[in-house]
């Protein structure tokens, strides 16, 4: 119907060859705030609308092509001033009427104004439509911009706290060192036999989780007869060996466990003492970054390896906390290690807190390579996280924690979107009553960027 009127107007107002005509490309056609009498409809060619404050460079506001009208709000308004400048982009050809146009078969058809009615309405959406479009980019960029001011500020907060916290962590680096070789030499000096369980902790740490030592630790318990406590220390320190087809313990450990765990303890705290320091280096580094977007990523990494990284570093807060890995085949991800271990610590930390009143806490933590995407999967069956929480628990400074080292910040998460971003990948967070679900997509070497 639009279409009919608008093809009945051309015909009864445009066609006349007195009044149309060819303007070069770079023409002005209408000047912003000058006098304009005439309705222009374009023909053929493109033309571009610009708009000036005073003392201001002029702005793009629209483009029209052929079969636009140009000049509605001035000739239609009544006053007859043009709201903005009009300029051929192209050759155009323009046909127009003016004020003193008569109304074609008035009886039949209406005043002009009422013929032209589809035109002026149609020209009012589109106007309506750029003002909206207008207004979404303004908030945009306001987003964007009180975003880059938040950074900025957490960048300079985070770098004056980096450079005090690298003395901190020099001094513990250099005397946990010390501490190792110390202790190694006394135990080899007065205890040798005590020596071995001291190494074996210091060089592997702790590679069992929480649910495997309990399950471990009932069956060293019935098969060894052990000590129920003793039996799930054993079941920590020793690692699961492929190569029997039980598990078993050597007899070296079994000749007196009570020590053989303690020397065990003291070398595995150690070796989890040089982790953590080792990792906060990397830490305070990616701290620094915080108000930055380049990301070094030129690390062969293997994403199953930072998780147990990770959780190594986390063994504190999971000794209550039951914790499935099930890893999947992976290709090595080109990223750098230090920043990988800070998003699963980071996640599978607040999952601690998050469940810090719950009596059957547990984290499943799955690995998969889907369409070129590695994919970790970390759930917990805390408690649900509500809809306004979960929008806003990526931001820098929005946390639900008060004091503590986070001085109320937030900044674990935003910390995190900001890596994960960086690799081009993507973190969404699911919840309703029975789980909370954080799930991270990576995108494989020469796949950065297209997440």
């Amino acid at each position: 119907m639009y279409q009919q009127k608008l093809e009945a107007l051309i015909e009864r107002y445009f066609n006349q060859t007195e009044r149309r005509v060819t303007c070069r490309a770079g023409n002005t056609i209408i000047e912003q705030s000058a006098l304009n009498t005439r309705l222009y409809y374009v023909f053929s060619g493109e033309l571009e609308g610009f708009y000036s404050e005073a003392n201001t460079p002029q702005v793009r506001v629209f483009s029209a092509g052929s079969g636009a009208f140009i000049g509605v709000h001035s000739f239609f308004s009544g006053n007859w001033t043009a709201s903005s400048t009009v300029v051929a982009k192209t050759d155009v050809e323009l046909a127009w009427i003016d004020k003193d146009t008569q109304a074609e078969d008035e009886r039949k058809f209406g005043p002009l104004t009422a013929q032209f009615t589809p035109v002026i309405v149609n020209e009012l959406s589109r106007r309506q439509r750029r003002a909206t479009q207008e207004a979404i980019a303004k908030q945009k960029a306001l987003e964007k911009l009180h975003t880059a001011e938040q950074m900025t500020t957490l960048g300079q907060l985070a770098a004056g706290i980096a450079h005090e916290l690298n003395n901190a962590i020099g001094v513990v680096n250099s005397k946990s060192g010390r501490l190792e070789t110390v202790i190694m030499d006394l135990l080899e000096e007065v205890h040798p036999e005590a020596s071995q369980f001291f190494d074996f902790g210091l060089m592997h740490g702790q590679k069992t989780s929480s649910s495997e030592a309990r399950t471990r630790g009932r069956q060293f318990e019935r098969k060894y007869g052990l000590d129920k406590n003793i039996a799930r220390s054993l079941a920590k320190a020793i690692p699961i060996d492929a190569s029997h087809a039980t598990d078993v313990i050597s007899k070296h450990w079994l000749k007196n466990p009570e020590e053989a765990i303690r020397f065990w303890q003291m070398g595995c705290d150690l070796h989890d003492l040089r982790l953590a320091s080792r990792h906060t280096v990397g830490i305070v580094k990616s701290v620094k970054q915080l108000g930055r977007v380049d990301i070094d990523t030129e690390e062969a990494v293997d994403i199953n390896d930072s998780i147990n990284h990770a959780l190594s570093l986390l063994q504190s807060e999971l000794r209550r906390v039951s914790v499935r890995l099930s890893p999947a085949d992976l290709p090595t991800f080109k990223g750098s290690k230090t920043e990988l271990v800070q998003i699963w610590v980071n996640i599978v930390k607040n999952a601690c807190d998050a469940m810090s009143n719950s009596d059957d806490a547990a984290i499943e933590i799955q690995t998969r390579l889907s369409k070129k995407r590695i994919l970790v999967t970390i759930t917990n069956n805390g408690p649900e996280i509500d809809e306004v929480t979960r929008r806003k628990v990526f931001q820098p400074n929005f946390t639900t924690k008060k004091g503590g080292l986070s001085f109320g910040l937030g900044l674990g998460l935003s910390i995190v979107k900001r890596i994960v971003a960086g690799y081009g990948g993507s973190i969404i967070v699911k919840s309703d009553a029975s789980k909370t679900v954080f799930r991270i997509k990576l995108p494989v070497e020469g796949e950065h960027g297209e997440a």
